[in-house]
Parts: structure tokens; C-alpha cells; sequence
């Protein structure tokens, strides 16, 4: 029997990228993770750094966390990695050497190398050089045989530069972090959307549903409803998709939404305006309590109103994982009795003080 990849890899905690000014709640995320899994150490976040870290007292093995390390789990998480090493005081005139040095040492060689920094405005001035120093570091990695470029199974190297001098080295394992350099997918605004709110929903259904889900449950032809609907960029983003939509608000709808013809425009009360037969997708971004709005989208799945629904939770700006959970206990109340259900939430690009949902009845 071959051996695995990993086998023999340790590493030294958790490194989570967030939004900047969430560092507080993925923190804690992360160090219920750790406690979940059996590991003793201790967690650490500085307000507007765009990360927090989970520490071990002593390296454990890659398999201590098994499924637990899967970027999904965490709400306010944009990137969960393993990260072995930090490599502080780093040359300016040399900076690979070191480096090689620290990935040769973990024992573990890598399918391919991502250099990145976190999401904040100091750090971001060090993505022109992340792009200039990525062939060069590749290149002294493959020389050291700590690169197998594209080997299926092994995790990919991560190397995120906190300030000039400072590197964390991470592993992304397969399936388990976010495919996106930084955590952050890449979208282009539509010349036509009415609003860049359409990029929330676009990266919901990037993060949230799976290849398969898109596949099979955004098909041209299905029906949905938008409440709180205007100026229409989460209508617009359904409709090109070839989704006919009934956009319920009482406010009106930008000119270019209505000119996909696949819009019905109701000026009803979102809160209190209901379907005459089942709809494939009800979608909501409507400005109300996060409470409000995750019993209304559990009473629509309950009642078989719709199928699938992805919403926005505005939070509070203090205990903002204490209202997520308010909301998730809200959710599980309702739909006890109604059987199992899927609910996913994550705090996106795109979103700001918010959370975005997905949330369905297993079959």
C-alpha cells in the first residue's frame, strides 16, 4: 500500500485570512476547531491585521485536525490553512534562501507555491512584489526538490507576508481551503447589473453550492422570487441566468433589470407577500433584524414555498457570532420537525457587516 503524502507532515496550528475588523470572531472560530480536535494551545488576532492564528504548544501530525481544517466550517473565514513555520527577519536582498530553508526543513514537499498578503491596505502594497518573487521562489523550491508542480494529493505551499520581513508558511490541503489566491475570488462587475450588490449573490453561489448544486439547481427555466428586490442586482443576476424572477419590493427597479423580460416587478411588503405555488429559488438582502430574516427564510423552506434560498444576516456590530447563532437555533427550531436540512454560512468578499446563507431541505 502506497503512502500517503502527508503522512509524515506536522504542522503548528491554524492560520485563518478574514475581513479586516473580524479578527475577534474568526479567532474564536478557529479555536473551537483546535478544542474540537483534541489540540491544546492557544490563539492570537490583532484588530485590522485580516488574520488570526491558532498556536499548538508543540507541532502535531497534519491528521490531527482531519476534516475540521475545511475552509467552509468557519463563518468569518475567507482562507483556513496549516501553517508550519514563521520565518521572521527576512534579508531584503535574499529572502528565498531562508525560506527554503524552512519548507525543506518540514519535511513536506508541495504541488505548488501561492504568495500572498492579507486584506488590508498597508499589507496590499506588497502584492507587486509577492508577483515578482513568486517565479523566483518557485524556482529555488523546485532546485531544493521541495516542488512536485501539480502532483495530485499533495497540499499546496502558501507564503503570506504579514509586513516586508515577516512570512507564515502554510499548507492548503486538497479540498479543504479556498481555491482563491487570499481567499477572494476575482469578479468583474457586469457593464448591465444595476448594483454591485449582483456580486454578492454571483461569489454566493461560487462559495456556498457546489460545481454539481450550480449544475443541477441553476438551470434556465426555474422560477424564483427576490423580495426586497430593489434596484434589482440579485434579480438581474438571476435573470442571466435564464431564471424568470418575481422581484417583490415597493421601490422601483433599475431600467436595464426589467429589460432582461424575465422579470415580474410586485411593489408588495417582502415580509408578508407569499407565492401562489413553489418556486425553485427565494433569494433576500432585504435591511431588517438578522433574527427577522432567518425566521422568515426557515417559515418559506418549512412551508415548501420554495426549494433553495440564499439571504443576507445584517449583524449587529458587537456579538456578531451570537447573533449568527441566534439565527442558526432559530432555523433549527422551525425546521425540526419538517426534517433534515443544509444550512451554510459564510462571510464573503462581498459582504460587509453581514453574513450571507444557503440554506435546503436534504432529500
Amino acid at each position: 500500500m502506497s503512502q500517503s503524502p502527508l503522512s509524515s507532515f506536522s504542522i503548528s496550528g491554524l492560520l485563518a485570512y478574514c475581513r479586516p475588523g473580524f479578527e475577534k470572531e474568526v479567532a474564536a472560530e478557529i479555536d473551537d476547531l483546535a478544542a474540537d480536535a483534541g489540540l491544546i494551545g492557544y490563539v492570537r488576532a490583532e484588530p485590522n491585521t485580516g488574520y488570526a492564528v491558532f498556536e499548538t504548544f508543540e507541532p502535531v501530525p497534519v491528521f490531527a485536525l482531519g476534516e475540521r481544517a475545511d475552509w467552509l466550517r468557519p463563518v468569518f473565514a475567507r482562507q483556513l490553512l496549516l501553517w508550519f513555520d514563521r520565518v521572521e527577519d527576512l534579508p531584503e536582498r535574499d529572502r528565498a534562501t531562508p525560506l527554503v530553508t524552512a519548507v525543506k526543513g518540514c519535511g513536506q514537499r508541495f504541488s505548488g507555491v501561492v504568495l500572498e498578503t492579507p486584506d488590508t491596505d498597508e499589507a496590499k502594497q506588497r502584492s507587486g512584489f509577492c508577483r515578482r518573487f513568486t517565479e523566483p521562489l518557485t524556482r529555488a523550491l523546485e532546485k531544493a526538490a521541495a516542488l512536485r508542480l501539480g502532483k495530485p494529493g499533495f497540499p499546496e505551499l502558501h507564503v503570506m507576508f504579514p509586513d516586508a520581513n515577516t512570512a507564515w508558511l502554510a499548507a492548503a490541503l486538497p479540498g479543504r481551503a479556498s481555491p482563491w489566491p487570499m481567499g477572494i475570488p476575482r469578479l468583474r462587475m457586469p457593464s448591465s447589473a444595476p448594483s454591485r450588490s449582483t456580486l454578492k449573490l454571483a461569489e454566493a453561489f461560487m462559495t456556498l453550492l457546489s460545481d454539481e448544486e450550480r449544475e443541477k439547481h441553476l438551470r434556465a427555466g426555474m422560477r424564483a422570487v427576490d423580495l426586497g428586490a430593489a434596484p434589482g442586482g440579485w434579480t438581474w443576476q438571476l435573470a442571466s441566468r435564464g431564471i424568470r424572477v418575481t422581484a417583490v419590493d415597493n421601490g422601483p427597479l433599475r431600467d436595464s433589470v426589467m429589460a432582461t423580460e424575465m422579470v415580474e416587478h410586485l411593489r408588495a411588503d417582502g415580509f408578508t407577500w407569499r407565492p401562489q405555488r413553489t418556486v425553485d429559488w427565494m433569494v433576500c438582502d432585504m435591511v431588517e433584524q438578522p433574527s427577522r430574516i432567518a425566521s422568515l427564510m426557515a417559515e418559506w423552506i418549512a412551508t415548501g414555498r420554495c426549494r433553495h434560498t440564499i439571504f443576507n444576516l445584517k449583524l449587529p456590530m458587537k456579538r456578531r457570532l451570537d447573533a449568527v447563532e441566534q439565527c442558526r437555533e432559530l432555523i433549527r427550531k422551525r425546521l425540526a420537525s419538517i426534517g433534515p436540512y443544509e444550512l451554510r454560512i459564510k462571510q464573503l468578499y462581498h459582504d460587509r457587516e453581514e453574513v450571507t446563507a444557503y440554506l435546503t431541505l436534504k432529500k
